[in-house]
């Protein structure tokens, strides 16, 4: 078997929104994000056996989505989201779930071996075994297989430890401008989102590094260029798993044979779609899936 599969690894999870509930984490969004462009993609991680467990395996496989969810004696994931005016979420993210002991089966070293791409976030490795389940997959992918740090900082769930253990495992890092903030704070950075960026990309001998911010657009810092693009302007339903959709629309652009300032194009268009609907996990038009044929 050829490596064909695009892994996203961590946190599975219910986003318990104002409205009610929704599959939400970061490497799941990821995952299904991949999938709806067409690639064989695999959400990895773990969910409880209860019923919270069963209705989001229920949900993943309803979509059509792959995954690795092994039932564990341990809740489902859940997250406590509160959205500001502007519609940007607030978490309140519950621990010691089944996501925090993602077990490293025989299953997964199988997938591991046939990866050809993989998401990972910081979150998820707050708990040693998770920690010590990502970084095993990672060491089993084929060298040439593609390695998105997608940071994610959450609340206190973070070291610098973790960051760079993370940073020299990844060939993209994905940040948004806050996050550098508290990158420089921990690394004794000038608190400068692109010098930030740039330190990062050179001390770490990263590819790019993906930087977004928010309504004031986005950035790119690849070999010796920067691809700058603004955030379209929509009407936002919540920006809930925007980034999520980011990192998948900008791999699966790549992993097609984009450029990388092409690539950013696509990751720009899927987060603003991604923004004008309630919840992480909305479909695609084919508008959106076509801009990688």
């Amino acid at each position: 078997m050829k490596k064909s599969h695009i892994v996203g690894i961590g946190e599975a999870l219910w986003d318990v929104l104002p409205e009610g509930k929704k599959i939400g984490g970061a490497p799941a969004n990821f995952a299904f994000h991949m999938s709806q462009f067409g690639y064989d993609a695999i959400a990895v991680s773990a969910v409880g056996d209860d019923d919270n467990g069963r209705e989001l395996r229920d949900t993943l496989q309803s979509r059509g989505m792959k995954f690795l969810l092994p039932e564990l004696d341990r809740p489902t994931g859940t997250v406590n989201v509160t959205l500001d005016a502007a519609g940007i979420p607030q978490y309140v993210i519950t621990e010691n779930v089944a996501w925090d002991h993602i077990p490293f089966t025989d299953q997964a070293a199988e997938i591991a071996r046939h990866t050809a791409c993989i998401c990972f976030g910081s979150l998820a490795q707050r708990s040693p075994a998770s920690r010590e389940s990502i970084d095993r997959f990672i060491g089993l992918m084929p060298a040439d297989s593609l390695r998105i740090f997608d940071i994610n900082l959450r609340q206190r769930y973070y070291d610098k430890e973790i960051i760079e253990s993370s940073l020299r495992k990844c060939d993209i890092l994905k940040i948004n401008d806050e996050e550098t903030l508290t990158v420089a704070a921990l690394f004794g950075f000038a608190p400068d989102p692109e010098s930030v960026c740039r330190r990062l990309k050179e001390d770490y001998s990263l590819r790019a590094v993906i930087l977004t911010c928010g309504a004031a657009g986005s950035r790119v810092y690849y070999g010796d260029e920067v691809s700058i693009l603004s955030t379209p302007k929509v009407e936002v339903a919540d920006t809930v798993g925007a980034g999520d959709s980011f990192t998948a629309g900008f791999c699966a652009a790549l992993l097609a044979g984009c450029s990388i300032a092409r690539a950013h194009a696509v990751a720009v268009e899927t987060s603003a779609y991604v923004c004008t609907q309630k919840g992480a996990m909305p479909l695609f038009p084919e508008r959106i899936t076509d801009m990688i044929k």
